[in-house]
C-alpha cells in the first residue's frame, strides 16, 4: 500500500497471519464495547437503586425503539465501512479521501432528521409499543432527551466506521473511555444529588455522546493519511453516497425489521407489567455484553474482507471467515457459561426487587445459552457484506428472524398453551439457528461466484 494510506494507527490485513491480526483487530473493538456497556450498566443499575422500577422500566421500555429509529442510518455506516476498506486495500487514496468527507456529511444530515423525528413522534409510537400508563410519562421523557443528542451518535458511528476500515480501533478505545466516565460521573449527579431521574440518565448519555464525536472528528482532521478530514471539504459526492446506500441500506433495512420483529415481542413483553419489563431489560443489558464482545468478530469479518477483496486476495477469504467463526464460538460460549453460573448475582445488580431478579434470570438462561448462534450468523453476514453482497444476508435475516418471530408470536405464543413469558423466549435461538444455516449457504454460493468473476476478468 502507498504511504499516502498508511497511518500509524492503520493495519495491513491483507499480509501476515489472520489469526494473530484479526485479534489485534478485535480486542480493541471488544473492549471499548464492553466498556461502554459497563457504564451503560451503571446508568441503569443508578436508575433501578436511586429512581426505582417505574424508571428502570421506562428506561427499558424504550430501548427496542431506539434501536429502530437510528438501525437504518447506522447501517449506512457498513456502507462506509465497507467501501473505505475496499478502497484502502486497492492503493486508492483519493476515492478513500471522498468517501470519508461524503460519509461525515451524510452523518450529520442523519443525525438532524432522527432528532427531529424522535422528539416529534415518540408519544405515538411508544403508545403504539402498549407501554403501561405508569411508566408511558417518564418513557416520553427519556426518548425525546436522548434524542436531542442524534447528531452526535450519528458522527460518532460513522467516524468509527472510516476508523474500523483501515485497521483502527484502539482509539476508539480511548474515546469511549472518555466518554463513559462523563457518563457515569454525570448520572451520579444528575440522578442521585439533582434527582433528575429518568431526564438526568438521558442528559448524561447525550453529553457523553457528544464527548465520543468530538473526539472521533478531531482524530480524522489530526490524520496524516488519506482518512484525513476536512471540513471546508465536507460534501456529498453522488457516486460514493450511491455505494455506502447500496451497501449500507439493506444493512440499515434489516437493523430496522429486526427491531421491528424486536418492539414486537417488547410489545408481548410488556403486556405482561413492569416487573417483567424491568426484568427483561435487566437481562438484555447483561446479554449486551456478550453481544458486544461477538460484534467485534462480525465488524472483524467485514473489514478484513472487505480489504482483502479490494486488494484482490481472494485466496485468504475462506481463511477470515473460519477464523473469526472459531473466534465468535469461544468467546458465546464463554459468556454462556458465566451467566449460567452467575445469572442471580448479575441481575441482582440492576435492582433491590426480588421479583424483578427472578424474571430477570429466566430471560438469560434461556437466551445466553444459545448466543453463541446470534454471534456466528452476524460474522456470516459480515463475511458476505465485505464481499460487496448486501441485499442477500438482508433477505435472509429478514425471513429468518423477523418473518419468523412475527409468525411465533401470532401463531405460537397467542395460543393459551404457549402464553407465556418462556415462550417468547425461546424465539431467539430458534431463529438464530434457521438464519444461521441458510447464511452459510448462501456465502459459499456467493463466495465462489466473486472468485469466479475475478477469473474470468484476469483471462
Amino acid at each position: 500500500m502507498g504511504k499516502t494510506l498508511q497511518g500509524k494507527y492503520s493495519m495491513d490485513m491483507c499480509t501476515g497471519s489472520i489469526f494473530k491480526k484479526m485479534l489485534r483487530f478485535a480486542l480493541p473493538l471488544m473492549l471499548s464495547g464492553i466498556l461502554q456497556l459497563l457504564f451503560n450498566a451503571a446508568d441503569i443499575i443508578v436508575v433501578g437503586n436511586f429512581a426505582g422500577d417505574e424508571s428502570l422500566a421506562a428506561v427499558g421500555a424504550t430501548t427496542t425503539l431506539i434501536n429502530l429509529m437510528t438501525n437504518l442510518f447506522i447501517g449506512l455506516s457498513v456502507g462506509v465501512n465497507v467501501l473505505t476498506a475496499n478502497y484502502f486495500g486497492a492503493g486508492k487514496a483519493d476515492e478513500v479521501k471522498d468517501t470519508v468527507h461524503t460519509a461525515m456529511a451524510l452523518s450529520v444530515v442523519s443525525g438532524i432528521f432522527l432528532t427531529v423525528f424522535g422528539i416529534i413522534f415518540a408519544p405515538q409510537i411508544l403508545r403504539l409499543m402498549k407501554v403501561p400508563d405508569d411508566v408511558i410519562d417518564l418513557s416520553i421523557i427519556y426518548l425525546r432527551t436522548y434524542f436531542s443528542g442524534m447528531i452526535a451518535v450519528m458522527v460518532y458511528n460513522f467516524g468509527s466506521a472510516v476508523l474500523r476500515a483501515v485497521g483502527d480501533t484502539r482509539r476508539s478505545l480511548y474515546f469511549l473511555t472518555a466518554s463513559g466516565v462523563v457518563n457515569v460521573g454525570l448520572n451520579l449527579i444528575f440522578v442521585i444529588v439533582f434527582h433528575w431521574g429518568v431526564f438526568g440518565v438521558g442528559l448524561a448519555t447525550v453529553i457523553s455522546q457528544v464527548v465520543s464525536a468530538v473526539l472521533v472528528v478531531i482524530t480524522l482532521m489530526r490524520e496524516k493519511s488519506a482518512i484525513r478530514l476536512s471540513l471546508k471539504a465536507l460534501r456529498i459526492d453522488r457516486h460514493k453516497l450511491i455505494r455506502i446506500v447500496q451497501i449500507g441500506l439493506p444493512a440499515g433495512v434489516q437493523g430496522m425489521l429486526f427491531s421491528i420483529s424486536n418492539l414486537l415481542i417488547q410489545s408481548s413483553v410488556n403486556s405482561f407489567g413492569k416487573i417483567i419489563i424491568a426484568g427483561n431489560s435487566a437481562s438484555a443489558n447483561v446479554e449486551g455484553f456478550a453481544f458486544t464482545a461477538m460484534n467485534a468478530f462480525h465488524q472483524a469479518a467485514v473489514a478484513f474482507t472487505s480489504q482483502n477483496k479490494g486488494a484482490g486476495r481472494y485466496d485468504r477469504i475462506g481463511k477470515i471467515l473460519s477464523t473469526s467463526l472459531i473466534y465468535v464460538f469461544v468467546t458465546g460460549l464463554l459468556f454462556a457459561v458465566v451467566y449460567n453460573v452467575f445469572s442471580y448475582e448479575l441481575i441482582d445488580l440492576y435492582t433491590t426487587s426480588a421479583d424483578v431478579v427472578a424474571a430477570g434470570v429466566t430471560r438469560l438462561t434461556i437466551i445466553a445459552t444459545a448466543y453463541f448462534l446470534a454471534g456466528m450468523m452476524d460474522v456470516v453476514v459480515g463475511a458476505i457484506r465485505g464481499l460487496g453482497y448486501s441485499v442477500v444476508p438482508m433477505i435472509v435475516s429478514v425471513f429468518g428472524i423477523c418473518v419468523f418471530r412475527v409468525f411465533w408470536i401470532f401463531c405460537i405464543f397467542s395460543q393459551e398453551a404457549y402464553h407465556t413469558i418462556n415462550s417468547i423466549y425461546y424465539s431467539y435461538p430458534i431463529s438464530w439457528i434457521l438464519t444461521l444455516s441458510v447464511q452459510l449457504l448462501c456465502y459459499m454460493v456467493i463466495k465462489v461466484k466473486v472468485i469466479d468473476k475475478k477469473r474470468n476478468k484476469s483471462l
